[in-house]
């Protein structure tokens, strides 16, 4: 589930316990299990357990990439919300406290850079009615006819004026770019502006991507880069 975990390369992951320790996710195993199992099927030495994602980040269970990434070994770029106001100021003021606090598997203290939260993005009505249930037989024409009526707001919580888990940070590392979300906000240039600050040895593409946000996470959680 690679939009569970950021890992630096040289030996640290980062993750979140809303997430892993979800008991949709793996009942059966203790927070020590997953960790072992996590330092053995990604070659590292520790693992930094955030509390919480994003909120309302209900697709995905709290994602870690859609809170905080790595820009390289210990730098972190992460969503911050200034609104004291918002739910997620509490889990952005949560989260930095306990990353400038957190040191890497090579013993470095990490630097913390906020990356501004868009305005909260509301799903519509016409939004909910595009998303519509797929059919559980392909071999069913009622079934399929079934679900063509029945749009996700009546089974997967879509509904209008719902809050969707909209993140910058939840941005693709390409060789020699990067390409992050936009949501046609005032906040876009200013979220394009800090992270092109980052990573000023790569190009920055800003794509306008509330089509998958409708779907639940974005550009990072839709991609995944390949070896060399």
């Amino acid at each position: 589930e690679g939009g569970a975990i950021h890992v630096d390369g040289e030996g640290t992951c980062i993750t979140t316990e809303e997430c892993l320790l979800n008991h949709n996710r793996n009942p059966d195993l203790s927070k020590t299990q997953i960790e072992d199992m996590l330092c053995d099927y990604l070659n590292v030495q520790k693992v930094i357990w955030l509390k919480r994602g994003l909120y309302m980040d209900e697709d995905t269970s709290g994602h870690i990439d859609n809170i905080a990434c790595y820009v390289r070994p210990g730098v972190i770029a992460l969503a911050w919300e200034e609104d004291k106001t918002d739910p997620q100021y509490a889990r952005s003021q949560e989260a930095f406290e306990q990353l400038v606090q957190e040191t890497d598997a090579r013993g470095r203290r990490l630097q913390v850079h906020k990356i501004p939260q868009p305005p909260p993005q509301l799903m519509t009505e016409e939004e909910c009615l595009t998303l519509l249930k797929p059919p559980r037989s392909r071999h069913s024409a009622r079934l399929k006819a079934h679900a063509a009526l029945r749009p996700w707001r009546f089974d997967q919580g879509r509904a209008p004026g719902k809050r969707m888990a909209a993140s910058y940070v939840n941005f693709y590392i390409a060789n020699g770019g990067i390409v992050m979300p936009g949501f046609d906000a005032p906040t876009d240039v200013i979220a394009y502006a800090a992270i092109q600050a980052l990573f000023l040895e790569r190009k920055v593409i800003q794509v306008y991507s509330r089509d998958i946000l409708l779907g639940g996470g974005n550009i990072h959680c839709i991609t995944q880069q390949q070896p060399k």
